[in-house]
């Protein structure tokens, strides 16, 4: 059901070039064959054996992969002393800091991934909409997009290389530290339309999205135009990652699980589809996530993934079942345990390992971010665990 939905959201779009027009492109790019550079990671070698790559292919290791969503953030003191005086999306832009940032936990942890220092918001501001983080608040927009002329605007922004500019130079760096460690890969990350639409209608961070909910059902034609660029900002910034040198690319929908299955499968996955679209002729693994999403996994990995991340709500046999058994999946030790006793999070970890080998490959993950308040030293322990076993 979800793919016809998806080609019938994708023919909607179609059918309005005037405004869709580089959506479409990038719907159609997925039938050309485009190689990715000598000098990535890939290609050259230096991350194409890990173990992480091998089990997001379904070919898994001996060794069971591991890496944390939020690994670099406010858990590590290292993380905490160079963010000193520098706003979160000032972070995210300054190529050298982003670069120590997103290597920190590797170094630190010895995890089998670096995931690329970013935040969701970071393509609006890219974009040259108004957006920032307020402390203790998220991201806020000084204005929200809510009817036609704020639409049209919006729909005059756009994502230019010289502004994707310090994101291949910060991924230049990580890939250059990387490759002399070994064959530690770098996965891109970008948050999904639906999240981005939200913060937008929105008009900063929101428990029940209802704003942004109202909108797609009582303006669908708008919410459309909305969504449509959202995909394809987002979609040419995770090309930009994955061109630079990212070997996978994870689309983070931390909204979602808000919508029922009708809604998600006519209202946000022909955008989302969009999104993999503009990575399909390139050769990564795509992994695709949202936190309370359990009803939504068939429809979030119909749209174009090659992977599914699984919060912690879900049992990874069971979502191994429910995607068929055919599907790599990542996650999902619930954040919650790493305050526990070390017995009792071992035997958590344990029992998430032993439901993931269900899967045809697995990636240990949280089943959502590392919590600031965690102990590094919980995760460096975790982490030689998993190796282990």
């Amino acid at each position: 059901m979800i793919r016809g939905l998806v080609r019938d959201g994708l023919q909607s779009l179609k059918s309005k070039p005037q405004q869709f027009d580089l959506t479409i492109f990038l719907i159609k790019r997925q039938n050309r064959i485009v190689t990715l550079p000598s000098s990535h990671p890939l290609i050259a070698g230096t991350s194409a054996s890990s173990a992480l790559i091998s089990a997001l292919r379904g070919q898994p290791k001996s060794t069971v992969p591991v890496w944390f969503m939020r690994q670099a953030g406010r858990s590590l003191p290292e993380y905490r002393e160079v963010r000193q005086g520098v706003g979160m999306l000032d972070s995210c832009l300054r190529p050298a800091l982003t670069a120590e940032i997103t290597l920190q936990p590797v170094r630190r942890h010895n995890v089998d991934a670096a995931i690329f220092f970013s935040d969701i918001v970071i393509p609006l501001r890219l974009a040259g909409v108004d957006v920032d983080i307020k402390a203790g608040v998220g991201p806020v927009l000084g204005a929200p997009v809510r009817d036609e002329r704020d639409v049209a605007a919006l729909e005059e922004l756009s994502l230019s290389d010289e502004a994707l500019a310090p994101i291949r130079e910060a991924i230049a760096l990580i890939t250059a530290e990387l490759a002399e460690r070994g064959d530690t890969p770098l996965i891109g990350f970008a948050g999904a339309p639906f999240t981005l639409a939200a913060y937008m209608v929105e008009g900063g961070p929101s428990r029940d999205h209802l704003a942004a909910r109202s909108l797609m059902f009582s303006r669908p034609d708008l919410w459309q135009r909305l969504m449509a660029w959202s995909a394809r900002v987002t979609g040419e910034f995770l090309r930009a990652q994955v061109l630079a040198g990212a070997s996978a690319a994870q689309l983070f929908d931390s909204w979602a699980g808000s919508l029922s299955l009708d809604a998600y499968e006519r209202h946000v996955a022909p955008a989302s589809a969009a999104v993999f679209a503009a990575v399909a002729d390139l050769d990564v693994p795509k992994i695709h996530f949202g936190t309370g999403t359990g009803h939504l996994l068939s429809a979030m990995h119909g749209v174009g993934a090659t992977a599914m991340g699984v919060d912690y709500r879900t049992p990874l046999n069971q979502a191994n079942e429910i995607l068929g058994g055919v599907v790599p999946l990542q996650g999902n030790i619930d954040p919650a345990y790493l305050g526990a006793p070390w017995e009792v999070l071992e035997a958590h970890v344990r029992d998430v390992v032993a439901r993931g080998r269900t899967a045809p490959g697995h990636v240990v993950n949280l089943g959502h971010g590392v919590p600031p308040s965690t102990d590094p030293a919980v995760l460096t322990r975790m982490v030689e665990l998993i190796h282990s076993l």
